[in-house]
């Protein structure tokens, strides 16, 4: 066996075997928003100066949608160990089911969110008052 595919397997086995270690100590639980000041303060590293007037928790954690002075609306959702954060455009788009709010960002890379809220209503509400 070549040196160079030995090393390469050996490699591949050693980081299978962490990957294995990390699961089985369910190192890097998903993140989860406790408050509302946990998602303001999520919201004021996703996008510096964002000061929410209103936020809208998921019932879960998962997620937050939250809204500033000048009607910006910011999505919050769990990326990795962390939480990612986008200001939805004109093209955002938010379809009520119930008590889910489902929201699509119109862009790829970010995607969509699913949110249980206490009142879906509103932020369907806010989200089309981008539009105009």
């Amino acid at each position: 066996m070549p040196p160079a595919l030995f090393q390469f397997l050996g490699s591949l086995m050693a980081i299978f075997a962490l990957a294995g270690i990390a699961f089985w100590l369910k190192l890097g639980p998903a993140p989860r928003l406790v408050d509302e000041d946990a998602a303001r303060t999520a919201a004021a590293e996703a996008v510096s100066g964002f000061e929410a007037v209103a936020v809208g928790l998921d019932r879960d954690g998962r997620g937050a949608l939250l809204r500033d002075g000048a009607g910006r609306v910011l999505l919050l959702r769990a990326h990795g160990v962390h939480f990612a954060g986008r200001v939805l455009s004109p093209a955002s788009r938010a379809q009520r089911d119930g008590d889910t709010l489902l929201v699509d960002t119109a862009e790829k890379r970010y995607g969509a969110a699913r949110l249980v809220l206490d009142d879906p209503s509103a932020w369907v509400d806010a989200i089309d008052a981008i539009k105009n």
